[in-house]
This record gives structure tokens, sequence and C-alpha cells, in this order.
């Protein structure tokens, strides 16, 4: 497989440590600058995906760089944001159990600093798409600033919208992915933009919002209604020291996931009314009687 070159206005990953590493987009004649040294782009472009510059000046600093296509996981670490963040596990789990793929039609409620909404971009290519809202317009004008630095506005478009109280104007989509203060409320009105066995995904910081949530998606008949909650842990690996990390985020939040049916009354298998039980009394003996 032919090795893929880095173009200007391409994103890279860029690494100086375990600790140091940004995203940044190549520009012609650019540079980025670190408290290590100068790093020139022209020394970038042309080169393939996986190789090593080093700062300028080369003879003050000349600290050696990688420079890394970025992953969807590097988008979510380490993209601008001010919100809180669906992390890379929950992104994965989200992937796998909503079925989202390649051309899949996605709404999503919340889009924060578009993280998450990077991801499901990426999945979606190339006939899908994400139709992304958001109601403050600080986290709209950074999803779409992270949406265009990822390369994905052909298939993302983030809009100022209300999922509780504005028509979106959506039927038949494959997936919807919640990420709100009070998705229950959304419940009945999303209900109509799913198709039948799509997906809701519904992500929540506390497990009021999902006990909430759970009773609405019950109450409006959906069904294969399930919760779960990740816990990653890095590990530290050396010689005669491997162990997990010390440190680590111990909770993100909450996932909730339900599908839509057509559900219909079964007449075969409900229970029939039970008959009226009598006894018929009429030519036994009773006590008292007279004979």
């Amino acid at each position: 497989m032919a090795e893929e070159i880095i173009k200007k206005n391409d994103l890279i990953y860029l690494i100086l440590d375990n600790r140091r590493k940004w995203l940044v987009t190549v520009e012609e004649e650019g540079e980025f600058q670190t408290h290590k040294g100068i790093i020139k782009f022209n020394e970038i472009i042309g080169k393939p995906f996986g190789s090593v510059v080093f700062s300028h000046p080369h003879e003050a600093q000349g600290y050696k760089f990688y420079v890394l296509k970025p992953l969807p996981s590097d988008y979510v670490l380490h993209m601008s944001r001010k919100t809180q963040i669906i992390y890379p596990e929950d992104a994965g789990l989200i992937l796998v159990y909503s079925g989202i793929g390649p051309g899949s039609k996605v709404v999503e409620a919340g889009c924060g600093s578009g993280a998450l909404t990077c991801i499901l971009g990426n999945y979606v290519r190339p006939d899908g798409y994400i139709y992304s809202y958001d109601i403050r317009e600080k986290s709209l004008k950074r999803a779409l600033s992270n949406v265009v630095k990822a390369n994905l506005q052909d298939f993302v478009s983030i809009q100022y919208g209300d999922i509780l109280i504005d028509d979106l104007k959506h039927e038949n989509v494959d997936s919807v992915v919640l990420d709100m203060p009070q998705p229950w409320k959304a419940i009945e009105k999303i209900k109509n933009y799913l198709k039948f066995s799509g997906t809701l995904v519904s992500f929540s910081p506390t497990i009021e919002q999902v006990k909430k949530t759970t009773f609405a998606l019950k109450e409006n008949g959906f069904y294969e209604i399930n919760t779960y909650e990740l816990i990653k842990r890095k590990f530290q690996v050396k010689e005669n020291a491997t162990h997990p990390e010390v440190r680590m985020i111990g909770h993100t939040g909450y996932i909730t996931f339900a599908r839509k049916i057509k559900d219909l009354r079964n007449p075969y298998r409900e229970k029939k009314p039970k008959r009226d039980e009598f006894v018929e009394l009429n030519g036994m003996p009773l006590r008292g009687n007279n004979e």
C-alpha cells in the first residue's frame, strides 16, 4: 500500500513526548512554535505520515518531533474544547451498540465542542451524514471550527436548533444521539425522526438522568433499553514494574441505548379472561333442610 504523503492544509498529530501532543494544520510557509523550538511546515509537506522532524534552531534546540496522521481518538482528546467531552472509549461503545457506520443518517442533539460529532462524521463516510444541533452559540462556533479542521464538513452540518421545541423535519434517520441535560423530555419528539429498528443513544453524567430517560423510553414504546458505564485503566509497562497507572478517569458518564419498534398486540398468547365459576346447588342436600 502506498505511503500517504502530507499535503498543505492537512491536519497532523505532532508529538514531542507522552505529555506534549498537538493537532496542527500544516500551512505552506508556516511554522509551529513550541518551548522546545520551532517546527517549519515546509519540512513536513511532502513527507509521509509517520516521519520525524527536528525543531529549529537545530544547534540550540534540535528536538525530535513525531508526525502522525490523526486518529478519531486524537480529535477527541486534543481538539479545542471548553465543555466536557465524550471520551474515545465511550464513543467506541456508541458506534458499536448504535450500529452507526458508513451510510448512516444521524441526528445529534448537543454537539458541545464537536468531539463525538467528528468521530461520528468520520465513520459515516462516504454516503452518510450527521445533522448536529446545539442551542449555545459558543458551542456551535467551536464545533464548526473543529469539524472544518478535521475536514469533515462534507459529512457534518452544525446548526442552531432546540430538539425539545423545534421541528427539525427529519424522518427515517438511522440513529439519534442525545447529549443534553434533560434527554427524557425529547423522547416523544425524536420517536418521529427515527426509522423502525433505529437506535437512540443518550449520554448522561448522572444516574437520575438515566432513570428519567429510561422511564420515558418505556412509556413511548421503545425496546431493548440498556444502560452501560465504561471504566478504562491504562497500564505502565516496564521491566519488573508493570502495573496500572495510579491516575485514571474514574467516571465519564452513563450511556443508554434503545430501539424503536412497531409493536402489535399478540392475539394468540394473551391471557384470556377466566369464566366465572359457580356451583350448582340444585338437588344437593343442604344442612338444615327438613326432609
